[in-house]
Formats: C-alpha cells, structure tokens, sequence
C-alpha cells in the first residue's frame, strides 16, 4: 500500500470514527455510568422521549402497592410542607412542559431540567418505587407512585439508588443525573402522570407548586 493509501485509510478510519460518536449522541445511546458531577465537555441536554413500548408495558404490569402506612411515621404521606425539589442546585429549562413537537400526544410530557452529570435526585414527596430500571427511550429511570396517587417518572439517570418496592420520603435520594435513553445530554426529565398510562401527564410544575415548590 502507498503512502498516499495509508494516509487515506486514515482519515477514512477518523471520519468513521467521528460519526460513530456523534450518531450515538444524536439517538441517545446508553451513556457511561460514571458520575462526574460537572459540565465537562457535556451540553446542556433535553430529550426526544416519544411514546415508548418497552416503558409503557413495565409501568402497565407493576403491583399496586398494599399499604401506604409506614408505622415509623403516621403522618409521613400527609404532611407537603415536607415535600423537596427534585433537585437542589439551580437548573436550566431546556424544555418545557407542554411545549408542541413531534411527539405522538402533539407536546413535551415533562419539563427537562438539564444539570451536569452526577447531580443527584430526590424524591419530591412521599411513595412508593415501582420501577427502578432501564426503561426503555428514559433510559435508567425511577417512576414512583406518589402518596396522592400520582406517578412521578425520573428519567435518563446516570445511576439508579433505589429498588424497587422501597418506600421512599421527600428528600430521599433516587440517583444521579445523566443522559441516558434518548437524550442529547445530561438532564432530568421530570414527569408526573394522574395515571399509569400515557396521555395522562398533568403539569408538574403546577404540581410542585400544590405543594409549595418552585423549580
């Protein structure tokens, strides 16, 4: 082979490489486990959740919590002067909820708040996890089924902290921020449905705010 070949498979080795790198940016690839904790070279991210198969049908076959008493604190699902943000630092909007766009409801089914990798994330009130997992275009996610009845989705963390089955109270720490499943960068994708299914998504800033909270 000449030089002249040499130097050609090269940049032909560079340019495939580059575009391995920024197609897997472009579809959400499963990101790294690995918490860094700040912006790095990383964007601010948003993501292009649709309706998803594989997290709709693991949301539809969860069990229904029994009981939500907790003998340890009777008024632990009562009291939303307790409730917290889902996360504590100061965070960018990147989109809003309701926002119009190619989704398959015609809007943004959550709010995106888009922090550095590694930023941790807390439950906002009192329930139960009922999943804790991959899920699907959310990447690793935690859903919990609030005291009230509502489903709260975390999506596209960098890590997981709880299980599933655990009680969780405001404040409780559920991962890490990151930019897992289809997202094009580090953020929280901050869901809250009145049911299980979609198309059942409420405003969640207007949610918060029930229970005193800004974002």
């Amino acid at each position: 082979m000449s030089e002249s070949d040499i130097r050609d498979a090269t940049r032909r080795e560079v340019l495939g490489g580059a575009a391995v790198v920024l197609g897997g940016a472009v579809l959400g690839k499963r990101a790294s486990d690995a918490d860094s904790g700040d912006w790095g070279e990383e964007p601010a991210g948003s993501c292009g959740i649709e309706y998803d198969e594989e997290f709709e049908a693991l949301l539809a076959a969860v069990e229904e919590p029994e009981d939500w008493a907790d003998p340890d604190d009777d008024d632990m699902y009562r009291a939303p002067k307790k409730w917290r943000r889902p996360i504590r630092r100061r965070v960018t909007v990147t989109a809003r909820y309701g926002m119009r766009g190619n989704w398959q409801v015609g809007y943004h089914t959550g709010i995106d708040l888009a922090v550095p990798k590694g930023t941790p994330v807390y439950s906002v009130g009192p329930g139960v996890v009922v999943l804790a997992r991959w899920s699907g275009s959310y990447g690793k996610a935690v859903t919990v089924k609030m005291s009230d009845s509502r489903y709260v989705v975390y999506a596209h963390l960098s890590r997981i902290s709880v299980a599933r089955g655990a009680r969780v109270r405001p404040g409780t720490r559920l991962g890490s921020s990151g930019s897992t499943g289809r997202a094009t960068g580090p953020h929280l994708h901050f869901e809250v449905r009145a049911l299980r299914k979609y198309g059942s998504d409420i405003d969640p800033v207007k949610y918060l705010a029930r229970h005193g909270l800004r974002l």
